[in-house]
């Protein structure tokens, strides 16, 4: 634990707010993109939006230890609301606003929020859908009127209307709440956060502020962060990285948090805003680098070529650049002038021209895409971390970023590799508890404090840097033995612009096999360049050139695989592209977008068993969830392409 946080007395964010607003008082806090301008509030004018919001609340009746659900996109309206609960001795619990009724129906149920505070129309309306089944919902703050003019407002009341009674009653509300605020401690519960859930219902993991502001501290403190960086917010409020970047660590430093105004123009505000500091998952990464590999696919011969040229040049010097390696003056100045011509308007074009800290974490990200970021003179790093964690499990330091680790432990983080090869880890940021779940609380923390990450890894003893080399359940075993670890060609695979999302197959069988979904976007773009008319990404995706160039990755990849002794069976023998691309809305991928693999396996199962049939295709039928909510079915039939192999590698001695 950082001794600042206690022997300053900033143990709770009531109290780091009030810092705030006396030493950063006229620096922005947060800013906001509405109607194409850019909107900010300085950490004097947040304090004030905050404490009018709680005043307000605790005139609804807000009562100390209750759940306040917080739905919406990234604004600061609903950050500030999360702080303004805390300021009234209750709990935010932020879900996924583009969750469906039924998945917030099971988190407002079992959470018992007596509050929802909503963005707009939509998330009202999702919340009275859920009401038919969760009783305990009291009071609706919503904060666009925007078409809510005729709903019923007994128990439904504006965000700036709420703000406003706060405003008006202050003198007979303020001792409430700082009473309230002055009993709050480094144990009180800051958040609670649910889980993406790919194995089964989300459990609600409850965080206190001791897990909160220790993991914000030490990692700020890591990374140098300060009050003159700056973030955007776009990623789910839901998720606990979105909530240590944009209130942990934002309230700690006390730098500037910035939302866009739509995740369409999220690209358009990054490049605005230009943040200091910018965290993406690796599927951001990749779709950023298929964006400007059809945009090459679209320039002129000249820019192709110089592209390539010093795009080359860029991955055999940038990344020792990066790290403060020795480079030769001749590779330098050619270094130099490939910034001038290409890496310096392209990282500006990608928003990233002041980013001094980049991370990417939720996944493995493959090494190509890594190294092209780096190579550009983007210090980008890889974190391993879990909601229970408060994120941060391990960090790669500056000068020892590689793509195939995810770097040593966190300050003040313990970790260690059981005796069946599973990550456990313990620290202050360690979650308390599972809410309502003390058997999963059991099985996850021992009475040591060690918490099981279900990640399979180990040390390097040369480096003592930690290797990540899959979920510890999907690791298995191949029919002959040999180990079998779908993400590592999951992601090799992910590395082509085309390819989106692939499902490896294999535990327990001779060979094997892969579900494949195209990028619409690259795939459509090649189509279009070569006047092929397509029309639904069903037609696109059994398109025979699609899987004559999907093909010819998967041998690529299996190549490459081979030169793996311990995974070199991993290699795909067969492999069919999908007829649908994977939904969250149908179950198949979490609200993080992460694979949910029995799903997909028993709900493909007819398509898996024509993998290992042999069969040249397979006539199959899928329901689909429309975005209305709707539930339709799609008919196809899907073809079957065998994949040459290589040799494998005699395993090492």
């Amino acid at each position: 634990m950082n001794a600042t946080v206690i022997d300053g007395g900033l143990d709770t964010f009531p109290k780091l707010l009030a810092r705030n607003a006396a030493e950063f008082s006229d620096k922005p806090a947060y800013r906001e993109k509405e109607f194409g301008i850019w909107q900010s509030w300085t950490w004097a004018q947040t304090k004030d939006e905050i404490e009018a919001l709680a005043l307000g609340m605790l005139a609804l009746g807000l009562n100390e230890g209750d759940h306040v659900a917080i739905i919406g996109r990234n604004r600061p309206y609903l950050y500030w609301a999360m702080t303004a609960a805390q300021c009234c001795g209750a709990i935010p619990v932020p879900l996924y606003n583009d969750a469906n009724a039924e998945e917030m129906a099971y988190v407002l149920e079992h959470s018992g929020a007596r509050f929802v505070i909503v963005e707009d129309q939509e998330q009202v309306d999702k919340v009275i859908d859920a009401q038919d089944t969760v009783h305990g919902i009291e009071e609706i703050i919503y904060l666009d009127k925007r078409g809510m003019r005729k709903y019923d407002h007994t128990h439904m009341n504006a965000y700036e209307d709420v703000q406003a009674e706060g405003r008006a009653g202050h003198h007979r509300l303020e001792p409430i709440m700082k009473e309230r605020c002055a009993a709050l401690t480094l144990d009180s519960t800051c958040v609670m956060l649910y889980t993406s859930g790919t194995t089964g219902r989300p459990k609600g993991v409850v965080l206190s502020n001791r897990n909160i502001i220790s993991a914000s501290a030490s990692s700020s403190e890591f990374d140098d962060l300060n009050a003159g960086d700056s973030v955007l917010a776009y990623l789910p409020m839901a998720w606990v990285g979105d909530f240590i970047f944009s209130i942990g660590q934002c309230f700690w430093t006390g730098f500037c948090v910035a939302c866009p105004e739509s995740p369409e123009t999220m690209q358009t505000d990054l490049r605005e805003i230009g943040p200091s500091y910018f965290f993406a998952p690796p599927r951001f990464f990749e779709g950023m680098l298929t964006t400007v590999m059809i945009r090459m696919e679209d320039a002129s011969p000249l820019k192709q070529r110089m592209f390539k040229y010093f795009m080359e040049h860029a991955k055999k010097v940038g990344p020792a650049m990066l790290d403060g390696k020795p480079v030769s003056a001749g590779d330098r100045f050619k270094y130099m002038l490939g910034d001038v011509l290409v890496y310096g308007p392209l990282k500006n074009t990608l928003g990233m021209s002041l980013v001094r800290v980049g991370y990417t974490a939720g996944e493995a990200i493959g090494p190509e895409i890594f190294e092209f970021y780096r190579s550009l003179g983007i210090n980008l790093k890889q974190l391993y971390g879990q909601t229970e964690a408060s994120v941060f499990i391990t960090q790669q330091p500056d000068g020892e970023v590689r793509a195939d680790t995810v770097g040593v432990p966190s300050p003040g983080v313990e970790v260690k590799i059981g005796d069946n090869g599973e990550v456990l880890y313990r620290s202050d940021a360690t979650f308390i508890e599972y809410y309502k779940n003390p058997e999963s609380t059991a099985d996850t923390k021992d009475p040591e404090g060690w918490v099981a990450t279900g990640d399979a890894g180990f040390f390097e003893e040369s480096t003592g840097h930690l290797r990540i080399i899959d979920r510890a359940k999907d690791v298995g075993k191949m029919s002959d033995g040999s180990m079998f670890a779908p993400k590592f060609v999951e992601n090799k695979l992910k590395f082509f612009p085309n390819i989106l999302e692939v499902v490896v197959f294999g535990n327990g069988r001779d060979t094997c096999t892969a579900f494949i979904n195209i990028d619409l976007n690259a795939v459509g773009n090649w189509a279009e360049r070569n006047n092929i008319a397509y029309a639904s990404y069903q037609e696109l995706a059994g398109h025979p050139e699609v899987y004559a160039t999907i093909k010819s990755h998967v041998e690529e990849v299996n190549i490459s695989v081979a030169e793996d002794s311990m995974l070199s069976g991993c290699q795909i023998h067969r492999f069919l592209v999908l007829h649908k691309e994977l939904d969250a809305d149908d179950g198949e991928m979490t609200r993080t977008r992460k694979v949910r693999r029995v799903i997909v396996a028993d709900k493909y199962s007819d398509l898996i068993d024509g993998l290992y049939s042999g069969a040249p295709e397979v006539t199959t039928e899928t329901e689909v969830t429309y975005e209305d909510g709707r539930k339709g079915s799609i008919k196809a039939t899907v073809k079957i392409e065998d994949v040459k192999t290589v040799a494998r590698k005699a395993k090492a001695a």
